[in-house]
């Protein structure tokens, strides 16, 4: 016990004697931190008094020493520059010294923390020290932050040995260079490091550069998206426009249909008729304007300005401007007409116009006679008066004038254009009636002249001579600034001349044929002839659905294909199936735009054997038992379907007088009317391993299916 005790005495002597030693250090430290402090502040109290003599003296003693300083001799100045040499190597060495000092106290300061510390707080220390040497070694390695933090012990990677080096010595010694020495192999790896470091960035430049590269690919790619959707956008335009046209045609067409139609209805079934040989519009278009009320107009100008926006890159834009320029001048004239009613002096009214009421009609008149070239060049003159300023010229009246003159120039366009159209189409209605070539109408309804020798004047019938309708060219011409009267005449006259004389000439019946006058190589057909084919030819269209059996010559190519496609994967289990039903023909709505007719088909039955309990018990593979339909195959072709995109349909019904049968009816729409087949009312096998087929490919509706199997159990 008591050596126990003076053990435990001795110990707590040296921990207090390690304490007061501990405290000795850390006092001598602080008092050499605290002498350190006072030396520093000592030397800047010695530059100090120089400063403070410096700033304390005044400026008259400056201004008098500077003097001094010119007028001295350069022995002087020598001697102060040593001496502030000589100072200033005095305190450097003082410095030094100073410097020194502190380093040999900072080391005994250590030397007694080394001697006094616990080895816990050694051991903390060289741990410390140990870890910023390897800190820095992975620095000088070029480790990057996230691996710095990581130790042999702690890492994600479970190494142990991650801060050791690894030296490949198999290769070394299969390379010859087992022999060589730690730092050489150091050197090598940290060259390695260097080099993949290197590599590293250059891989990430060229990363940067794909990147860059491929943004500027999307940048382009979006560009083309964009440009590739404007014109989308533009082409999605065009067709609204074009479907709003067709829309406005519509509603025109129900409304003179209804007899309510609009002024602006008539006019556009004038324009939409032109390439219609069998609409003829005697009249001009202007024409339809007449009778029409101030609110007509107004609301005809709206309509006009919509059709023009509608076709406003097609030919027939002329043709409403035009109309608009007579519909506006038409407008002013009646406003002009009810001011006049409203105001007292009809006179200044007239002058307020530029034109005089005297001389309108005189004005009228001029116009009236002149055709559209002479109007246009009526119209340059004007303006080039109008802008030349002269002086004594009327410049209100020239510019009313040149409104007015733009109505007379559209109407005499529109004239223009009707006399074509008439004449045109006339060439047509002989064409038609065999007056003239019917090459040379083609070609005068598509705008071409042809050259007309002497036989195809010899082939026309009372045709009137080249000198002859060119005088009746002039003179619609010059009827034409007249009115509309003189043209509706003379286009009657053309057109009851030739039909007058075909008739006369016996042009409406066939002409006789002599014997010889026939090819031998033609074929001649009787009546009889001719109306058996007839009769066939209706049965084709209104007959029954061909199915299997017809002749090669009646049936094209297209067809073939159809019944190779039907054709393919025929079994010997599988016959040929063509019972129709009978069905109630439907009034179809398409009956008066297409002509119905059945659609041809192929269709299969699949029969079998069924091996139940008591076929096995009663017959066998000599002796059979009768077979049972087990699934059929239809094949409907619609190879003329006006809409494709909409699928066949098909519908089962049972029969009303035995319920084991059905009708399975068939529905595609036009030109195709529906078909029916009674087939055995089984429930069907709708999985796609047992055979079912539903599909419309190839223009071939195709309905393949089994029926299902009913095992018996107890």
């Amino acid at each position: 016990m008591g050596r126990h005790r003076k053990s435990r005495s001795g110990s707590r002597e040296k921990e207090s004697s390690r304490s007061r030693h501990r405290d000795s250090a850390k006092q001598s430290s602080s008092s050499l931190r605290e002498k350190d402090y006072q030396d520093r502040k000592q030397i800047k109290d010695h530059d100090k008094p120089r400063e403070s003599r410096r700033t304390s003296r005044s400026p008259k003693s400056i201004k008098d020493k500077t003097r001094d300083r010119k007028h001295s001799s350069s022995s002087s100045s020598e001697s102060e520059s040593d001496n502030k040499l000589v100072m200033n190597k005095d305190l450097l060495e003082k410095l030094e010294k100073e410097r020194q000092r502190v380093l040999a106290e900072k080391k005994k300061w250590k030397e007694q923390m080394k001697a006094l510390e616990t080895p816990e707080e050694k051991r903390k220390r060289r741990l410390l020290k140990k870890q910023s040497k390897e800190m820095k070694r992975k620095e000088q390695m070029g480790w990057d932050n996230e691996l710095l933090q990581y130790t042999n012990s702690d890492n994600p990677f479970g190494d142990s040995n991650l801060l050791d080096k690894f030296v490949w010595k198999k290769k070394f010694e299969k390379e010859g260079r087992g022999d060589m020495s730690q730092e050489e192999i150091e050197r090598e790896l940290r060259m390695k490091q260097l080099a993949n470091r290197d590599e590293l960035e250059k891989v990430k430049a060229r990363r940067l550069e794909r990147e860059k590269e491929k943004e500027a690919r999307e940048d382009e790619t979006a560009d083309l998206q964009r440009t590739k959707e404007a014109e989308q956008f533009k082409e999605w335009q065009q067709s609204e426009d074009q479907f709003h046209l067709e829309q406005a045609k519509l509603r025109s067409a129900i409304r003179i249909q209804d007899g309510r139609a609009k002024p602006v209805d008539v006019l556009a079934k004038y324009i939409n008729s032109e390439n219609d040989p069998e609409a003829v519009e005697m009249n001009e278009p202007y024409f339809y304007l007449m009778g029409l009320t101030l609110t007509d107009l107004e609301d005809l100008v709206a309509d006009i300005k919509v059709y023009m926006e509608l076709e406003k890159e097609s030919s027939n834009l002329d043709y409403w401007n035009d109309l608009m320029v007579i519909v506006e001048d038409e407008v002013r004239a009646m406003r002009k007409i009810e001011r006049s009613k409203r105001s007292e002096n009809e006179a200044a009214m007239g002058r307020q116009e530029g034109i005089h009421t005297a001389v309108a009609q005189d004005v009228a008149s001029i116009f009236k006679n002149k055709t559209a070239p002479a109007l246009l060049a009526l119209k340059s003159n004007i303006e080039k008066k109008i802008a030349a300023r002269q002086e004594g010229v009327d410049i209100s009246y020239w510019e009313s004038l040149l409104s007015q003159l733009k109505a007379h120039i559209a109407r005499a366009r529109l004239r223009d254009r009707h006399g074509a159209n008439l004449k045109r189409k006339l060439e047509l209605l002989k064409a038609q009636q065999g007056l003239i070539d019917t090459a040379a109408a083609e070609a005068t309804r598509l705008g071409i002249k042809l050259e007309q020798t002497g036989e195809d004047v010899e082939e026309v019938v009372e045709k009137p001579s080249i000198d002859k309708e060119d005088e009746i060219q002039e003179e619609e011409e010059e009827s034409g600034a007249d009115g509309g009267e003189d043209i509706r005449g003379q286009a009657e006259r053309d057109l009851l001349e030739p039909c007058l004389a075909a008739y006369e000439s016996g042009r409406y019946s066939p002409v006789y044929l002599e014997p010889s006058q026939i090819d031998p190589t033609q074929l001649i057909y009787t009546e009889d002839d001719d109306l058996e084919r007839l009769e066939f030819a209706r049965a084709r269209v209104q007959g029954r659905g061909m199915a299997v059996g017809m002749a090669d010559s009646e049936v094209s190519l297209e067809e073939r294909a159809m019944r190779g496609e039907a054709l393919k994967g025929m079994s010997a289990d599988e016959a040929i199936f063509s019972v129709e039903s009978a069905i109630d023909k439907p009034v179809y709505l398409w009956s008066d735009k297409y002509r119905p007719r059945k659609p041809r088909y192929f269709n299969r039955v699949h029969t079998g054997f069924e091996w139940n309990k008591y076929n096995q018990t009663h017959y066998d593979m000599d002796n059979p038992p009768p077979k049972i339909v087990q699934g059929y195959k239809f094949n409907i072709f619609f190879p003329d379907l006006i809409d494709k995109s909409s699928t066949p349909q098909y519908t089962i019904t049972p029969c009303a007088d035995n319920k084991d049968f059905g009708i399975l009816r068939f529905r595609a729409g036009p030109p195709y009317e529906d078909i029916a087949f009674k087939i055995v009312n089984r429930e069907w096998e709708y999985s796609y391993k047992k055979g079912f087929r539903c599909q419309f490919h190839n223009n071939i509706m195709q309905l393949w299916f089994h029926f299902k199997r009913y095992r018996y159990r107890r």
